[in-house]
Formats: C-alpha cells, structure tokens, sequence
C-alpha cells in the first residue's frame, strides 16, 4: 500500500451532471491552493465525497461510500462529505458516518479551501461549515463551471429552481434559481472552445427558466444566440432539463435557425394523467405538451426528444397508470428514463403518504420500460440505411464507438462503427442496423 502524500485530495462525485460540475470546480480550486488530485484514497491526505440527496437510493449511496471510507481512513487524513445530502441532512449524515471530520453543503462549495485548513489547525474538531445562506453562492473564484469528460462539457447555467413540484427536494437544497451572468457563460464557453471541446451541454435544474431572476424574457434563447454568435467553433450544443409550458416559439426558432444547437430536448414530463401531474404541482394541460412537441417536430423533423416519468405516485391508479402508458404510445419519445417514487422529508407531497406498494410501482416501471424498449427500437430502425453525425470518444479491437445528436453522454445510447476512427472528431457514417438503444454503423 502506498504512503499517504499530504497536499494530495481523492474526490469522489455523486449523483447528476450537475453535481459532477461541482465537484470539478472543487477540484480546480483545491489545485490552485497547491493540492494535487489522486486516484486512490488510501494515498490522499483530503478524503471528498460530493453527495446526492435526490432521492433514497442516492442518499443512500452517499452514506454508503462515506462510511467505506470512513472505515479505512489513516492517522492524518482529513474525510470531507460535500453536496446535496450535507446540505439537507447534515444531523443524519454526522450520525450515520463516524470518523467524519468536516461537512460542506452545495450552497458554499466554494469555501473548501476554507474548512480543510480549519480541519488541518484542529484535527481533532469536527467542523460543519453550512452557513444559513438562502441561495447558493455566486462568489465562484474565476472557477470555469464546467466539466470536461473527453471532447464533450457540462455547462452550468444556472442553480437552484423555483418550481414548486410536490415531490421534489431540490429548492430545499439549493434555494431559488440564480442564474449565472450571460457574459461569464459565453466566455467560459469561449474557453472550452480553446481547449478543442467539440460539443458543450448546457444544463441547470431548468435551463428554460434562465435568466428569470436577471430580467430576461427567452433567456434561454437568448443565451444561446450569444453562445453561436460568439463562438463558433463549437460544433455541437445540447439542452437538457427544459421545462413543460416554458418550451417557446423562440427557443424552437433559435433551435431550427442555428445550426450548431443540436436537434435534441430533454423534456422532464413526470406523468401524463391530469390529476396525478395537479397533485405532483406539475403544469398539467397536456395538449399544451403536445401541441409543443408537434411544434418541435414540424420545425426540426430529426429531433431526439427525452423525457423521464414517475411511476407510483401517491393515489396513481390503474387506470392512470394506463393513461400514461397511453400517451407515451401516442407520443413515441426517443429516450424515456423512468423511476418509482419515494417519499422525500419536507417536500409537499410528504403529507400523501406513500400507498402505492412497492411491489406494485416496480411492476409498473417494468411495463412502462418495456413498453418504450419497443419504441425506442422502432425508432433506431428508421435510421438504417441513412447517415448520421457521431463524436467518437474510443476504440476497442477494431470498433469506434460514439454518440450521435441523438444521444446525450451516459443516459442514452451509443453508436458501434467498425474501424478505429479519430478521437474527439465528429464524423459522418452510415447506420447498418439498430437495436433497442444503438446504433451499428460504418464509416462513409
């Protein structure tokens, strides 16, 4: 086993893309403080555990990794929980994790540099640094807040939301949304161009409602003219996380007339019955939905549309649950993801109980995945025989393998092109066959 290095750290990220944004921007500042980043614990002198506090089984997991490194943590070194569940739960997450030395919530990562040279003056004294700060911080240090995975980028816009969704935790965690300055967006994109990014992801609880809180109307839209005005080079930008009722007729026309945005929208939908969106406190006119999506597709014919579906929800019925298989049958989404509910402490939906049985919600996840596995299938089938764009991101024993527009990195599916391809290049080939999640193709 190796010694422990001091100046070293080992961060360990959780949860979404959002959260893994976060943990870079931790990790940069802990590299401009003089700390160098290693890839295995037992070396590393600050032990950083970016938590999710989504849902139970995130939660869970969170504390899971904390207490295996608690478990195995060295004289000297220091073990951090970060993020959404400290944030929320930082009484539970102190119980359950002996040997916790220091807590930071998702409001003030950036104080990191902070509390590790507390822990380090007394080694002996917890320290929990979560001040009671509405939002979360916008002092960011100069911090790109991005993160690079290969010659693809998240990009935050935005933190925080200001929906009120019956089920959700997140404004309990964040606070409110506070949208980050256009400027600094499009120079942080600017600067990912410099470093040969070819596609940028633009995400935050709900990108649609950027700018809000800064005066603008269309924000979103409006970002995104400034981004490919301003910065060309960049090949491919994808939008995830939009908002039901807040997809403009601006936004698609941004959509349709820049080409560099790709023809793609994750749009969370939860449900599809009436009653079920009222009571998740989600927007519930579903012609309106609808008539969005017809809108989409009749200006952009190629466009992937995402969304994802809660299945249990307190009351849902048969019936309901039916109705929403309905509709994703009318609809045909290229990507559907899908989990059942949980009960989230201090959300409004708390005060519903939890009746659907267990057994009863993952047999209806079954159904309603296996139901979108055949659409999703039928949908890749039309795309034999055509050519389609791919970023290539590896090869193995003569397969490339890449996404297309179609596909956002980690969630959806992969394109399997024989030969070994450029990495980090966006190439043309021809799709050969499809199955349930992806493409085989061959090179033009």
């Amino acid at each position: 086993m190796k010694s422990l290095k001091k100046e070293t750290f080992y961060l360990l990220s959780l949860g979404c893309a959002k959260n893994l944004v976060d943990s870079d921007s931790i990790a940069h500042l802990l590299t401009q403080g003089g700390l160098r980043g290693v890839e295995k614990p037992e070396q590393a002198e600050v032990l950083i555990v970016n938590t999710c506090g989504f849902i139970k089984p995130a939660s869970d997991e969170s504390i899971t990794e904390l207490r295996n490194l608690a478990k195995r943590k060295k004289k000297g070194q220091i073990l951090i929980a970060a993020g959404c569940l400290t944030q929320r739960y930082r009484e539970m997450v102190a119980e359950q994790v002996p040997g916790l030395d220091g807590i930071i919530g998702t409001r003030r990562w950036m104080d990191i540099l902070d509390l590790i040279q507390e822990l380090r003056k007394n080694p002996n004294n917890a320290r929990y640094h979560i001040p009671d700060t509405p939002t979360m911080g916008t002092d960011e240090r100069g911090i790109l807040r991005a993160a690079i995975q290969g010659s693809n980028a998240y990009l935050k816009i935005a933190d925080g939301c200001r929906r009120a969704c019956a089920y959700c935790a997140i404004p309990l965690i964040k606070g409110t949304q506070v949208s980050r300055p256009m400027k600094t967006i499009v120079l942080e994109a600017q600067q990912l161009a410099s470093l040969g990014i070819k596609e940028i992801i633009l995400i935050a609880q709900d990108t649609t409602d950027y700018g809000s809180d800064l005066g603008f109307k269309d924000g979103l839209a409006k970002l995104l003219e400034e981004i490919t005005d301003r910065v060309p080079q960049i090949q491919w930008i994808r939008i995830l996380y939009a908002f039901p009722g807040v997809v403009t007729d601006q936004l698609i026309e941004v959509m349709k007339t820049r080409k560099q945005i790709l023809p793609y929208l994750d749009i969370p939908l939860q449900h599809a019955d009436t009653r079920i969106l009222k009571n998740m406190r989600r927007p519930s006119n579903m012609q309106s939905v609808k008539e969005t999506i017809a809108k989409l597709r009749s200006a952009l014919p190629d466009i992937a549309i995402r969304t994802t579906f809660i299945v249990g929800y307190p009351g849902e019925s048969e019936e309901e649950f039916q109705t929403l298989l309905g509709f994703m049958q009318e609809i045909q989404f290229d990507h559907v993801g899908a989990f059942t509910y949980f009960q989230e402490k201090g959300t409004f939906a708390e005060k519903l109980g939890d009746p659907v049985p267990d057994e009863v919600k993952q047999e209806r996840l079954e159904r309603l995945m296996s139901l979108q596995q055949d659409i999703s299938l039928q949908k890749n089938q039309t795309w034999v025989g055509k050519t389609i764009s791919v970023l290539v991101e590896g090869y193995n024993e003569g397969i490339s393998i890449g996404r297309s527009f179609r596909d956002a990195p980690e969630i959806d599916g992969m394109v399997f092109v024989e030969g070994n391809l450029p990495i980090g290049e966006i190439v043309e080939v021809k799709v050969s066959d499809a199955l349930v999640h992806d493409l085989i193709a061959r090179p033009i």
